[in-house]
């Protein structure tokens, strides 16, 4: 019995050919002379047939056979397999809290999140993350082809990078340490250095007491920062072409999962169009179609805004730039009274902000002390600026946001694999 083993996917091509399979019994039905048995593994579903019901395993073992591959269109896959041997490799003890042979949408989400473990199992749920590494791979893929060498940088900081506010404390032996709400420094460190063009993959946290739809305290972050740019639209020209790529590969790749949230990405030639707007003319548009006075871009305003765009522009996403400068960190790029910097809202959510630095030490010091920080603590900082650095600025993609999107989640904790909030902390 050394039969290579054969993916389910895989099996129409083995018709009338004895062969082996391994995965887990996603469903019984016995019926008392025959019994039928749904195998899964990571590439599908199977049918497999006994002649008995003698079969004494549980929904959700692990179980090795051997059988013969026959046509059947009664099957739901046209194909089965008549087993003639069968080996348990891993015992199920208990019923699972969540049936992955049942729909997701029948639990709710305080259950599939307290029952991760179980509800893993469910292939419309470990879909969402298949998804995730498709987005990682086209990320990495597409900058690593245009001149950007990956990085890796510590979670744990001596200060905070967004002026100290939403910080999780460490004990760290004899000091306290916080874990980083983005690379953002060490990024701008790398490019100065002389990489030019960098990447991260890699958490990020925020200790804000958010319950919404949209927020996690530890998010996965797809982090880039470039050098020599001229300005924003620099950053928003890379982006457009980086998501282009990322939705292109998951509708090539991902056509499964897709199918089985019942949704359909933009084409490429729509993402290439994303509209780009001022922050002022945000706010004029979006006066003009809620005939309301439009005080910020809140949530409701950047729904708002994307269904403008999709109606306009046949793509359900939007650049908004020329923030305020009192709305954006202090390293951002002063222009008069606004910044050099942008947010990415798509599906009605914002899921990347970005934009250029400042890169001249005199500036910087100035903004510091402007923004009421304590340039001694951000000496680490400065002095990246002091020996000379490029123009430069970069962005971060929230990676659960956009997973969400693409597949029109009600809630980003459903993208995260082990989702961390207010309450939850396991498993």
């Amino acid at each position: 019995m050394n039969e290579q083993r054969i993916l389910a996917n895989d099996v129409g091509k083995h018709l009338n050919s004895r062969i082996c399979l391994e995965g887990w019994v996603h469903r019984i039905r016995d019926f008392g002379k025959i019994q039928f048995v749904l195998l899964r593994d990571r590439s599908g579903v199977v049918q497999l047939v006994y002649n008995d019901s003698s079969q004494t395993f549980a929904q959700e073992s692990v179980i090795r056979v051997w059988g013969t591959v026959v046509s059947n269109e009664r099957s739901p896959s046209g194909i089965e397999i008549h087993v003639d041997n069968t080996e348990i490799l891993g015992v199920s003890y208990e019923p699972v809290p969540v049936n992955p042979a049942q729909s997701a949408e029948s639990y709710s989400l305080e259950l599939l999140l307290d029952q991760r473990i179980s509800s893993l199992r469910h292939p419309m749920v470990r879909s969402i993350f298949e998804l995730e590494s498709v987005i990682i791979d086209a990320f990495g893929s597409f900058l690593r082809s245009n001149g950007f060498t990956e990085i890796k940088t510590s979670k744990l900081i001596g200060t905070g990078t967004e002026g100290g506010t939403g910080l999780f404390s460490v004990s760290y032996f004899d000091e306290v340490v916080y874990l980083a709400q983005s690379p953002q420094f060490y990024k701008q460190a790398m490019v100065a250095s002389g990489l030019e063009r960098v990447f991260e993959i890699g958490p990020a946290y925020r200790a804000e007491k958010h319950e919404t739809s949209r927020h996690l305290n530890e998010y996965i972050s797809l982090d880039v920062e470039m050098a020599f740019i001229q300005d924003e639209h620099d950053l928003m020209d890379l982006e457009t072409q980086l998501l282009q790529h990322i939705i292109s590969t998951v509708a090539e790749r991902c056509a499964p999962a897709l199918d089985m949230w019942n949704v359909t990405v933009p084409d490429s030639e729509a993402l290439s169009k994303i509209p780009r707007c001022t922050y002022a003319e945000a706010k004029k548009l979006l006066k003009k179609r809620t005939k309301k006075v439009v005080f910020d871009i809140d949530p409701e305003a950047e729904r708002e805004l994307c269904l403008w765009a999709q109606e306009e522009h046949n793509v359900p996403a939007v650049f908004v730039y020329e923030f305020p400068i009192r709305k954006r960190p202090f390293y951002t790029y002063p222009k008069e009274k606004y910044s050099r910097s942008f947010d990415l809202l798509y599906g009605g959510v914002e899921i990347t902000t970005g934009g250029q630095r400042i890169h001249d030490t005199t500036m910087l010091k100035e903004s510091i002390s402007v923004n009421g920080l304590s340039e001694s603590s951000l000496r680490d900082y400065v002095k990246i600026f002091s020996y000379g650095c490029p123009p430069h600025g970069g962005f971060a993609i929230g990676l659960e946001r956009l997973a969400q999107k693409i597949l029109r989640l009600k809630n980003v904790k459903e993208a995260s694999a082990f989702p961390r909030d207010r309450k939850r902390t396991r498993p």
